[in-house]
């Protein structure tokens, strides 16, 4: 068995074997096959698809790449996962609300991921916040305090960390087996052993329709039955941005006001949705109404923000960030971004914003320095876009519907430039 057999073979659209999926998975975890060979298995897989089987037998070799983590002493654990957004930093709010009600939150998350932002990139945005840990610590921290979020680890699902890198850099990012089977070999190699999954639709989503979103949807729940864990699946739309700030500093920040109870309607939404679900796994109450309500009573009372500053702090983080957020360090250029020509050009007092296409505004974060272009790249954690109006809003002359964060001042103009265009107004 070689690797060029294994890509003329998928090249050809012909149904990959058990073994061979292995082999693929083993040897490049091992090293002993090549970047631009894995890149073109992977580009084969995204032009030709994967039948149902293959995509299992992906996922458990993936998972099966490094350790398992047995969090059976943990009781029941409940994870959530998104398949990626624009501006979406639910789980920075969504997790201590979780652990907030005594439901143990042990979660491993990825990196940005093409122009969709990543948990982790987010968390290390917090000065001294550490995302690489031992899995005994990171189990420890569970039982100590009720919550850890923690990037993979070079022993969980080591073959995905791989392949996700070489995804986001070889623009192969957008296939249901590809995604499918990165998320729920993370989730079966993490150990909880219920799951909740946030799987998003629109212009910043990989799904594009919500036809395809549930197709991912239905994959992903087969995955997780056969694989043992009661999974759920709940879409969201994003056409638009998900909250007002995209940018991994100017994510936490947002996050951090959500958790005060200053939460934009949007995220409150999906917060909610997802959150009731979660208590419902977890055994927590069967009135996803009812499970709502505690969410947001642990929100006014503040053991939602108390429980997050004890996730930071307990990481190494440091708290005084949370607690004056003014302190993060801000980008050198904060531009603000107005359309008084275009309502000039309708000879209207005021429009009304009608699209505002997130994947557009996640492309320029990343063209800013919010994400990576390869794999290697280094964020910007300090850039990012700030939106005053989305989509329903009515825009006055005079009126700054968005301020970018640049760090380089062409960069910035440039952006200001775009965002007006991005901006769909009547």
């Amino acid at each position: 068995m070689n690797i060029q057999e294994i890509i003329a073979k998928k090249r050809d659209k012909k149904e990959l074997s058990q073994e061979e999926i292995s082999f693929f998975v083993n040897e490049y975890t091992k090293g002993n096959i090549a970047d631009y060979q894995a890149s073109a298995l992977i580009m084969a897989i995204y032009l030709n698809g994967m039948t149902k089987e293959e995509t299992l037998n992906l996922t458990l070799a993936m998972s099966h790449s490094g350790d398992i983590l047995d969090l059976s002493s943990l009781g029941t654990v409940v994870d959530k996962h998104s398949t990626g957004g624009v501006g979406d930093k639910v789980t920075l709010i969504l997790m201590p609300i979780i652990a907030s009600t005594s439901v143990p939150v042990a979660k491993m998350s990825g990196r940005g991921l093409g122009y969709t932002g990543g948990t982790i990139d987010k968390l290390e945005s917090i000065p001294g916040y550490k995302t690489n840990i031992s899995e005994e610590e990171f189990i420890q921290n569970v039982k100590k305090i009720g919550i850890s979020l923690i990037g993979q680890t070079m022993n969980l699902a080591p073959a995905d960390k791989k392949i996700y890198a070489l995804r986001d850099a070889t623009s192969t990012t957008e296939s249901i087996p590809l995604i499918a089977s990165s998320i729920m070999s993370k989730k079966i190699a993490a150990g909880a052993n219920k799951i909740v999954l946030d799987v998003t639709y629109g212009s910043g989503a990989f799904m594009k329709t919500k036809e395809k979103a549930q197709e991912l949807a239905d994959e992903m729940i087969e995955i997780g039955k056969l694989a043992g864990r009661e999974t759920v699946a709940i879409l969201t739309p994003m056409e638009e941005p998900l909250g007002k700030n995209i940018g991994n500093t100017l994510e936490v920040i947002e996050a951090i006001e959500a958790l005060k109870g200053n939460i934009q309607n949007d995220v409150k939404e999906v917060v909610l949705e997802l959150g009731a679900s979660m208590l419902k796994l977890a055994g927590k109450g069967n009135d996803l109404e009812e499970n709502k309500k505690k969410m947001l009573e642990n929100i006014q009372n503040g053991k939602a923000l108390a429980k997050f500053k004890e996730l930071v702090q307990n990481q190494d983080g440091d708290i005084s960030y949370i607690e004056d957020t003014s302190k993060f360090e801000k980008a050198q250029y904060i531009l603000p971004v107005m359309l008084d020509k275009r309502i000039e050009e309708t000879t209207k007092q005021e429009v009304t914003v009608k699209r505002l296409k997130a994947e557009e505004i996640g492309k320029l974060s990343v063209y800013l320095g919010g994400g990576r272009i390869q794999k290697e790249d280094k964020i910007d954690q300090a850039v990012g876009i700030v939106l005053n109006k989305k989509v329903g809003d009515k825009v006055k002359k005079g009126e700054i519907v968005a301020y970018i964060h640049a760090n380089n001042k062409e960069k910035g103009e440039e952006a200001v430039r775009r965002l007006k265009e991005i901006y769909v107004v009547e």
